[in-house]
């Protein structure tokens, strides 16, 4: 008998390459949601539940009697969410996975590559703070209740909708007008980046998984290019040559708190992992897709429509200030 697993959300860029991966493992899945995305829609085969993941009563509503072997949350950021969770899912699911972050992890860190007994400690970015409460809050629902969890961390996933920088296709706007465009730091910090259908082997793999149950697991491809690297790839599948400003971090947090919060509080920082733990449970779980073929893969999806090229001015102003700043003849 196939798994029923339930997602809570199921629509986003790595919940959709989980939704897909699960159907063709043969996974009877259910999907929850508020509404559908035009961008990732439901995949065809899924059973479709409407309802709004943080309103309690809708979601009893929409589930009726169903139990699962495993609920999945891609949609939990802090306690309460979690809470929330536990209290509907107790007693009515083997496994209940929570996503958090690999940004959770020690910040800036202290020895790499990351593996998952790596503290949790990021006093830099809120967000990353939330998803370890969340964490602290099902480790003890797991010591003193059984509750079932499994912990993944993922670091930065990407799909063909999603261009890898803050600002988006505008730091892509830019390189094809010949502009330049900010690097933050000096740009040699090797920086792990994965495709979202390799992180979905490895996802989908943990699910319904004994030797899951009480641990955290990250999911994240072998290879880390530099940043340099990874505006220049961007650059090549775009046609054309980077020109590259490099500005510190604490420069563009000074200019922009909020953008700088994700910078210093994760991007900032050299970030490699080793996912043996992974592969001791998803013993054929591989990262195959470069970041040289998903840049490809990004700039043909946005060129493909016009209306995806979407430029932030807030941001090509920013971009323009830090760049009128920092770069090297202006010093």
């Amino acid at each position: 008998m196939s798994l029923r697993v339930l997602f809570i959300g199921g629509t986003g860029i790595i919940s959709s390459a989980c939704s897909r991966r699960a159907l063709h493992e043969g996974i009877d899945l259910y999907v929850l949601n508020r509404g559908e995305s035009a961008t990732r829609p439901s995949p065809p085969g899924a059973h479709v539940l409407r309802a709004d993941a943080r309103d309690p009563a809708a979601v009893r509503e929409v589930l009726g009697d169903l139990n699962f072997d495993v609920v999945v949350d891609f949609v939990a950021f802090t306690p309460a969410h979690v809470q929330q969770d536990v209290e509907l899912f107790a007693g009515r699911t083997g496994q209940y996975v929570f996503i958090s972050s690999a940004s959770a992890y020690q910040t800036p860190p202290t020895h790499l590559p990351i593996v998952e007994s790596t503290p949790l400690r990021n006093p830099l970015w809120e967000y990353s703070r939330q998803k370890i409460a969340c964490e602290d809050l099902l480790v003890r629902e797991y010591r003193e209740h059984n509750f079932p969890i499994t912990i993944v961390r993922p670091s930065h996933t990407y799909d063909r909708t999603l261009v890898p920088f803050d600002g988006g296709w505008t730091v892509v706007d830019r390189m094809r007008r010949g502009l330049e465009v900010v690097v933050p730091g000096d740009g040699t910090s090797p920086w792990t980046i994965t495709h979202n259908t390799d992180f979905a082997v490895g996802f989908v793999g943990l699910l319904g998984a004994t030797t899951a149950i009480g641990e955290a697991f990250h999911i994240t491809s072998h290879e880390a290019p530099t940043w340099n690297q990874i505006f220049t790839l961007v650059a090549d599948a775009a046609g054309v040559e980077a020109h590259l400003v490099h500005v510190t971090s604490d420069a563009i947090a000074a200019a922009d708190t909020e953008l700088g919060a994700g910078i210093l509080g994760d991007k900032s920082h050299a970030m490699t992992f080793d996912n043996s733990k992974v592969r001791s449970v998803v013993p054929h779980f591989a990262a195959r897709i470069p970041f040289s073929q998903g840049a490809r893969e990004i700039v043909a999806w946005h060129d493909a429509d016009p209306t995806r090229r979407v430029v932030d001015s807030r941001m090509n102003h920013l971009f323009d200030e830090l760049i009128a700043t920092y770069r090297p003849h202006a010093l």
